[in-house]
């Protein structure tokens, strides 16, 4: 199989716009995000895809593999699958532009789940992590997910899944985390396919594949990571690469 990272970049961000050209110990996070990547030894490419002059410029200053969007996308997803249209891959595995701590073991989980899919019945790969903390499963900025007894993704939310009705159960949370690995012909799907109205009201992408019946296997991890979200995540990521 032939597999690549894609990196989407999208410079504007509602909580913390330019977050992937803040300083993080002397280079920008996407540079960061961008290493990280290449250094797992995973991926026979790794891109940045991007709609920002500055950080297509700041890649190929250091002489990254970086593509200009042609157009405005919704989500990352439609941006790789612009991207990746005209590419001979198998798998193409979405790393989060503002994940600098992205890890090997993680990446490396996700691509294992083709390698045994030899009937090639799941269409994406995804990691979860399990949440003990009550702020944290209520906290609709933290994407929830729950699976059935073979780890396929049943449903994610924003709101607390499964509703704790019977308080003396211990139940798992599970957190989704945002890198996806992607059959190529389930990419080029989603691409064409118009957004129904469980993503839209959740908006959360993983969602459509869901609603048009795509199988998406949950690896759990026990990493976690930092995501650069917010000022503060940029201030606690810092600390941690020191």
């Amino acid at each position: 199989m032939k597999i690549i990272a894609m990196i989407p970049a999208r410079y504007a961000a509602s909580r913390f716009p330019g977050k992937l050209m803040q300083d993080l110990q002397g280079k920008p996070v996407i540079q960061r995000t961008y290493e990280a990547a290449i250094n797992t030894g995973l991926f026979q490419e790794v891109y940045v895809v991007t709609d920002s002059p500055v950080i297509f410029e700041t890649i190929a200053k250091i002489g990254g593999k970086a593509i200009m969007s042609k157009k405005e996308h919704e989500c990352g997803s439609d941006r790789i699958a612009e991207a990746v249209e005209s590419m001979e891959v198998d798998i193409i595995v979405n790393v989060q532009g503002d994940e600098p701590f992205t890890d090997r073991e993680s990446l490396a989980s996700v691509i294992e789940v083709f390698k045994d899919d030899h009937q090639q019945e799941i269409d994406l790969a995804s990691l979860m992590t399990r949440i003990k903390d009550w702020v944290e499963i209520n906290d609709p900025n933290t994407v929830k997910v729950i699976v059935d007894n073979q780890n396929f993704a049943l449903y994610f939310s924003r709101a607390p899944i499964p509703y704790p009705r019977a308080r003396e159960l211990d139940i798992p949370y599970y957190k989704h985390k945002g890198i996806y690995a992607f059959r190529k012909r389930a990419l080029m799907d989603f691409q064409r396919l118009p957004m129904q109205i469980l993503e839209a009201t959740e908006k959360i992408e993983a969602i459509r594949y869901l609603e048009y019946g795509k199988k998406i296997k949950m690896v759990e991890t026990n990493v976690s990571g930092i995501e650069i979200d917010t000022p503060e995540d940029l201030e606690k990521a810092k600390s941690v690469w020191k």
